[in-house]
């Protein structure tokens, strides 16, 4: 009898383990596309412009990817077409908030309006549906843990915060943010900063939407599903830093799991499904007011 006891035991333990391991699997993916985006929004707001435009970056790297796979067979390809959209949105971002000096939030939603339309324009002349693409295989990977995509995003926590600040380029960045004036005074040049803020911003968050292409094996109409938005409040939970962006990115990918891990009929869906929303609001009223953010932040150089 007693070692009945001792085998359910174990085996009750084993059971516990291995749900314990796929629940931080599920995590990992989740968290993905937010770290990836969440630390490059450091880059464009430390330089001093607001990047709303996230959600519309993320929906044209995962665009991009879907059509260069589906029509070169190549998952290589696929990666670099949505690089390649990721970063003309960022260009036009850039040069409409930069260059133009236009008002940055406003450019931001207005660009994801028009990703938003241009995609589902997209789909329905190369697919004929206004809703999805054809099937594509994404990256064949035996294990979540080997995904390039995945390593490059736990990189990107890293690389970013030693750009940042172990690097002159990440001071001279990070001072753009502070005080546009002084640095021109310098000899260094505002404008071509703050686009490159802008354009590294616009490649991770184009990663971030190949990976979700690649992992749902498609491109499905307004799939970035508000990630972007979330990923930059947890770049201001995060105090404009790449490696306090990627914890609470984490943490937000932890709610959302929770609440796919939750949906068992006890609680109502509607509260589980609105659980990572609830989250991040809650998170955003105890941290947005003890992190300040770049004191020219949204504010265009006038020379």
């Amino acid at each position: 009898m007693c070692r009945n006891l001792d085998i359910d035991r174990d085996n009750r333990i084993k059971a516990m383990g291995t749900e314990l391991i796929i629940f931080l699997l599920q995590v990992l993916r989740i968290a993905v596309p937010y770290v990836l985006t969440s630390v490059g929004a450091t880059f464009s707001e430390r330089g001093g412009v607001i990047n709303l435009a996230l959600e519309g970056m993320i929906l044209a790297g995962a665009f991009g990817a879907a059509v260069g796979q589906h029509f070169s067979g190549s998952a290589t390809t696929g990666i670099f077409a949505g690089l390649l959209c990721g970063f003309l949105v960022a260009l036009l971002h850039a040069f409409i908030t930069v260059s133009l000096k236009a008002d940055q939030i406003v450019t931001g939603i207005a660009i994801n309006i028009l990703v938003m339309g241009a995609t589902r324009f997209g789909l329905s002349v190369l697919f004929g549906s206004s809703m999805n693409s054809e099937r594509i295989d994404g990256l064949h990977v035996s294990h979540l843990l080997f995904d390039p995509i995945v390593i490059v995003a736990l990189a990107s926590v890293v690389i970013g915060h030693y750009v940042l600040f172990k690097t002159p380029y990440g001071l001279r960045l990070r001072s753009v943010g502070e005080s546009a004036e002084a640095i021109d005074a310098a000899g260094i040049r505002v404008l071509p900063m703050r686009y490159s803020g802008v354009l590294i911003s616009g490649m991770l968050a184009a990663l971030a939407g190949v990976f979700l292409a690649f992992q749902q094996h498609s491109f499905t109409d307004n799939m970035s599903a508000g990630r972007g938005y979330i990923a930059l409040a947890a770049m201001i939970v995060g105090k404009w830093t790449p490696v306090g962006a990627a914890l609470a990115s984490v943490t937000f990918a932890g709610a959302e799991s929770l609440e796919m891990w939750l949906q068992t009929g006890l609680i109502p869906s509607q509260l589980i499904q609105a659980l990572p929303y609830v989250m991040t609001l809650l998170v955003m009223a105890g941290f947005v007011g003890k992190s300040r953010a770049p004191r020219e932040l949204g504010v265009p150089y006038e020379k």
